[in-house]
C-alpha cells in the first residue's frame, strides 16, 4: 500500500506484517473520512497477536501510525476488523 508523500499505510502494514504468522493475509484498507480510518484484516489466529495483552500492542501500532501520518499534517485512525 502506497499513500503518495504520506507512508501512514505502509507503516501500519509494514508494523502488522512483522507481528503475525500469516503476513500473506494482512489486508490494509483506507477510508477517506476526517479523520481517515485504516481498517486492518488478518489471519483467525493472528488478531489475538495484533492486538496484544490489554489492548497495549494495538495501541502502539496506533500511535506509531498517527506520527507517520502527522508528518503530512492528517489525522488518521486504526481499526482491527474481524
Amino acid at each position: 500500500m502506497t499513500d503518495g508523500p504520506d507512508n501512514a499505510g505502509s507503516v501500519l502494514e509494514y508494523l502488522v506484517r512483522s507481528i503475525v504468522d500469516t503476513p500473506e493475509a494482512v489486508e490494509v484498507d483506507m477510508v477517506a473520512g476526517n479523520p481517515d480510518r485504516y481498517d486492518v484484516r488478518v489471519a483467525d489466529g493472528d488478531m489475538g497477536r495484533v492486538i496484544g495483552r490489554r489492548g497495549h500492542t494495538a495501541d502502539a501500532i496506533r500511535t506509531v501510525v498517527r506520527a507517520a501520518a502527522a508528518r503530512s499534517e492528517r489525522a488518521v485512525d486504526v481499526e482491527f476488523v474481524d
